[in-house]
């Protein structure tokens, strides 16, 4: 019995839609301090892909972690509505954001906090964007 064949170019040995080979990675490119107004951004370029990331910093820290010498990292994640192929409403218009959206931004955040000292930071805190 033969598997089945997938109708995807790249799984059955074609090249993408791109024109790259299975095994081959998009371009991938970063712009630092795309934006002017906020502390740092960076717009990261994966081949067509891109995604904008601001960061800002509030001198202070959340209710629970006053005192404790350190800071603290959180995200915040949306999809433009012209960046899929069908128009993505904004969730803010909705007044509730998506299972999706919500496990995106705590993705973020708790990779985000991994790789930082918190206590480098000192008690502030440091709000992703993208």
């Amino acid at each position: 019995m033969t598997p089945p064949q997938s109708s995807s170019p790249a799984i059955n040995g074609g090249s993408r839609p791109d024109g790259r080979r299975p095994d081959q990675l998009r371009p991938i490119t970063f712009q630092r301090d795309f934006t002017e107004m906020a502390a740092g951004s960076v717009l990261v370029s994966f081949g067509r892909t891109r995604v904008l990331c601001t960061a800002s910093v509030d001198e202070d820290v959340p209710r629970w972690m006053k005192g404790s010498g350190k800071g603290w990292v959180t995200a915040e994640y949306s999809m433009l509505p012209g960046s899929s192929p069908d128009r993505v409403d904004r969730e803010a218009a909705k007044g509730k954001q998506s299972s999706r959206t919500v496990e995106i931004q705590r993705l973020i955040g708790r990779a985000l906090r991994s790789s930082c000292d918190m206590k480098l930071l000192g008690e502030r805190q440091v709000l992703i964007d993208c």
